[in-house]
């Protein structure tokens, strides 16, 4: 039979991998969707869609995923300290980590980068110029981001299937 602890360690870990995988599924998506379809327009069309995106991304479930799975992670590994020998601790500790990075970036560089974005309002005089200073940069980070939070999202993965066969 489970105990109540081993099933908190459980359901903790597998929410942790959830609310990972959403977020980074959220990154992937502008790499491999939105942001090819706005690169198909004028730059006007670019920069007023764009802040459009970051002012409704800015919503309960995006930062329930987004700012949840770090805490819910760390959670996840905190529960884990004292456990037996087959904790799935280290991958959780990398999927935290590698989460982490794609954390990080998003609050140092594409934050900032949507904030001059929105500086220049929804029919900036150069759309051209608000475009090429905010497309490339934020896309290129964008990128990391979605790799750093997918490997951060597969050692979570594997954390839970060590989990299983470690609780059974």
């Amino acid at each position: 039979m489970i105990g109540a602890m081993e099933l908190l360690r459980g359901v903790t870990l597998v929410l942790a991998t959830v609310l990972t995988g959403l977020a980074a599924g959220v990154f992937c998506t502008y790499s491999t969707s939105v942001v090819w379809g706005l690169r198909a327009t004028d730059d006007a069309t670019f920069v007023f869609a764009m802040r459009r995106i970051n002012i409704a991304i800015v919503n309960g479930w995006f930062l329930a995923s987004f700012v949840g799975a770090p805490i819910v992670v760390l959670l996840a590994g905190l529960l884990q300290l004292g456990a037996d020998d087959r904790s799935p601790l280290p991958w959780i500790v990398a999927g935290f980590a590698l989460y982490a990075v794609a954390f990080v970036l998003t609050m140092a560089v594409n934050v900032p980068l949507n904030n001059a974005l929105d500086r220049a309002g929804d029919h900036p005089p150069d759309p051209g110029t608000a475009r090429t200073a905010f497309e490339k940069p934020w896309l290129r980070w964008n990128h990391v981001r979605t790799l750093a939070s997918l490997a951060g999202f597969t050692c979570l993965v594997i954390a839970v299937v060590r989990y299983g066969g470690a609780s059974s």
